[in-house]
């Protein structure tokens, strides 16, 4: 490949995107923040692990970032030690572009790709959506904000992670887009919740329920994976309480900007902050059982 990736985060869906970077055949050039973490990665998988996102700029033409929030996408593209710093390391002739695959604010992706552009660095918007088991097969869907000829560049890059690549729009559409869709999903996750727990309460058959639903109008992503760990109070991570939470909190501002009502999505917001203060904020989501079941005052 052409193209030299470099790769800032390896959480749980971070190394496993990276890990069909490498597959795909890149020279990858790796960093996450945990001591010790990039280098037993970069063994594992054949690619170069350095001690900073700048050592990571440096030897790439394009750098994905994976990454928790907005403060940290903007500490490791333009902080102390950051990509944007790196680049004047970088002996390529190429234009070095940023590929951001965390998922924040739309306005902080335009605010943060403004410093970017002041350096001569790219950036475009490329938010996931999947669970750990999709971005280990890599069949994400990817929803990509910013200019067409950079969208054009990445695609090869963003096919080997993901299986459904759309470009949606200028920079910052794809943030919008997956905030969007992370807060139908969470309003769906406590849909769930509370159905199972009223099934439960007036003597339904679980199982049934499942099955009817899923062959009818209540048919639901959320009903198929996460009814099973709900029931089973199974909150193995695949997607955390915290994140989520973050996410649908950050499509309430926007909607509150925008003057719009969202009111499946502030009732979502509400339930994951409780299922916080309940303690599963590391959890998987599938801990939002915890507070149906709280606010019933009975358990599955």
């Amino acid at each position: 490949m052409a193209e030299r990736i470099g790769f800032l985060g390896l959480g749980i869906m971070g190394s496993r995107m990276a890990a069909n970077v490498a597959k795909a055949g890149y020279e990858l050039t790796v960093w996450t923040h945990t001591e010790g973490k990039a280098e037993r990665w970069a063994q594992e998988n054949g690619a170069t692990a350095v001690s900073t996102p700048a050592e990571v700029a440096g030897a790439s033409d394009i750098v994905v970032s994976m990454v928790v929030d907005g403060a940290q996408v903007e500490s490791v593209l333009c902080g102390e030690s950051g990509v944007a710093e790196g680049a004047r390391e970088r002996a390529s002739g190429s234009d070095l572009l940023c590929v951001d695959s965390s998922t924040i604010a739309p306005t902080d992706t335009r605010r943060i790709a403004a410093r970017l552009k002041e350096r001569g660095i790219g950036m475009i918007d490329a938010p996931v959506t999947g669970s750990s088991p999709r971005a280990e097969a890599g069949t994400l869907t990817i929803m990509v904000g910013g200019e067409t000829r950079d969208f054009e560049r990445t695609r090869p890059l963003l096919e080997a992670m993901g299986e459904l690549i759309v470009h949606v729009g200028e920079l910052g559409q794809g943030e919008m887009l997956k905030l969007i869709n992370n807060s139908l999903g969470a309003a769906n996750a406590a849909a769930v919740a509370e159905a199972l727990v009223l099934a439960d309460a007036t003597g339904v058959d679980l199982d049934a329920l499942v099955a009817v639903t899923q062959a009818g109008s209540g048919a639901s992503a959320q009903m198929q994976s996460k009814a099973g760990p709900m029931r089973a109070h199974d909150y193995s991570t695949l997607f955390k309480t915290e994140h989520l939470l973050k996410d649908v909190r950050l499509c309430l501002e926007e909607a509150q900007t925008a003057g719009v009502p969202f009111p499946a999505a502030a009732h979502a917001r509400d339930m994951l902050a409780a299922t916080m203060g309940r303690g599963h904020g590391a959890d998987d989501y599938a801990a939002l059982i915890e507070s149906a079941e709280g606010l019933a005052g009975r358990r599955l």
